[in-house]
């Protein structure tokens, strides 16, 4: 079958270390702080851990939203997947502990269409308040001078409908169209959660495409998104699992059974998001969602040769029917088997995963890499909120 894609994540080694918290604690305590005493050699080591765990689970493409992210797109060239990169960007000085547009600049003039041509680049905005008004239009300006496309998140949390409402007078999107967000090549917002029925339609027309994660929205209780209407309106929405912190694993096909199953919890209708539907969105649509539909997200001639091979003799595959009344599987790729299932992944036509085992590079080694490096990072962001109690400001906080 087609590699999935996915179409938000984020690189790290927090899993596990920041549970069961509300959002803001959650980001002042742990994620921001984090941020503030990352060094570049970690952040490699991360990239290296999350791509590896991809092509082990048939992701052969990761949108992967990091910093320092040179050291991402050298794992990305030795592993062998495909990636787009998103620095996470802070223009605004209370966001100095993320990366700049200068660095998200550099980073597209060496590195995008790179590894051949696996390796793009695009400009990222943590959010739209990560910046200030001359960030957010240098942002939009450099994805329109590279021809590259544009990630942020937006609509997340119920809250931000009213931040909105209060900076701009507007619902979300229709203050990023006024920015002019939306006239970069190409434009994905991550989550989408909150949005009605007037910002479908909007971002429809305007072609904007949207990273669904329904794992990490259901964790951090940030609703349910309107997939549904969306996709009914023509929307581009791919799959994300968001990063290993609000979700503890990269394994898309458990993302695509938990997008199946929440969007027949959100309708009360046990024949939404079917199974035909969430696997084009993990893969075709997620591929026009990225902009990239004319090379991967389906197996066909002229296109690149990502493509998975998954087991079948598996209890969880068991029964297999292949044809006749009771072909399952379709069913069965969603609802039954897991990342662990893939026997081999291909990208361009080379092995990465074979009998399932990674070829590429060692597995042993990354891990024993993130086990050196986490500790240190662990204790410098202790020590900055000994000396910050109450941790980094929020955009909620900003003028207070």
């Amino acid at each position: 079958m087609p590699g999935l894609i996915n179409a938000h994540a984020h690189s790290g080694f927090l899993r596990g270390t920041a549970e069961h918290l509300p959002v803001w604690d959650w980001l002042t305590l742990h994620i921001n702080p984090m941020h503030q005493v990352l060094q570049p050699d970690e952040a490699a080591a991360a990239s290296r851990l999350c791509y590896a765990e991809s092509v082990l689970g048939g992701t052969t493409t990761v949108v992967d939203m990091w910093r320092f992210m040179e050291g991402s797109a050298g794992a990305a060239e030795a592993i062998g997947n495909r990636l787009v990169a998103v620095p996470y960007v802070g223009e605004h000085p209370e966001y100095n502990y993320f990366d700049t547009l200068d660095m998200n600049e550099a980073l597209i003039e060496k590195w995008h269409r790179k590894a051949g041509g696996r390796v793009n680049v695009w400009v990222g905005l943590e959010h739209l308040f990560y910046a200030d008004e001359a960030g957010q239009r240098r942002a939009v300006g450099l994805a329109k001078k590279h021809g590259t496309g544009f990630h942020t998140h937006c609509s997340e949390a119920e809250i931000e409908i009213a931040e909105f409402a209060k900076r701009y007078g507007k619902r979300p999107m229709f203050a990023l169209d006024n920015l002019g967000v939306f006239e970069a090549p190409r434009t994905m917002i991550a989550h989408g959660v909150w949005l009605d029925a007037s910002e479908i339609e909007l971002i429809s027309r305007r072609r904007v495409s949207v990273a669904h994660n329904p794992v990490s929205n259901m964790k951090l209780a940030s609703g349910i998104a309107p997939v549904g209407d969306m996709l009914a309106a023509g929307i581009a929405v791919g799959i994300g699992t968001d990063g290993e912190k609000e979700n503890n694993n990269f394994d898309m096909f458990e993302e695509m059974k938990v997008a199946s199953l929440l969007g027949k919890l959100k309708d009360l209708d046990a024949g939404a998001m079917d199974s035909w539907q969430v696997l084009r969105m993990a893969t075709i649509t997620g591929a026009r969602a990225i902009g990239l539909d004319h090379e991967i997200g389906s197996i066909e001639a002229g296109k690149r040769a990502d493509m998975i091979a998954v087991r079948t003799d598996t209890p969880r595959m068991t029964p297999l029917f292949g044809d006749g009344p009771y072909f399952n599987l379709q069913h069965n790729l969603v609802h039954a088997i897991r990342g662990g299932d893939v026997a081999m992944t291909m990208v361009d036509g080379n092995i990465l995963v074979e009998d399932g085992v990674l070829k590429t590079a060692d597995l042993g080694d990354i891990i024993a890499e993130i086990h050196k490096v986490a500790p240190g990072n662990f204790a410098r962001r202790a020590a900055l909120l000994a000396e910050n109690v109450g941790g980094t400001v929020q955009w909620t906080q900003q003028g207070q």
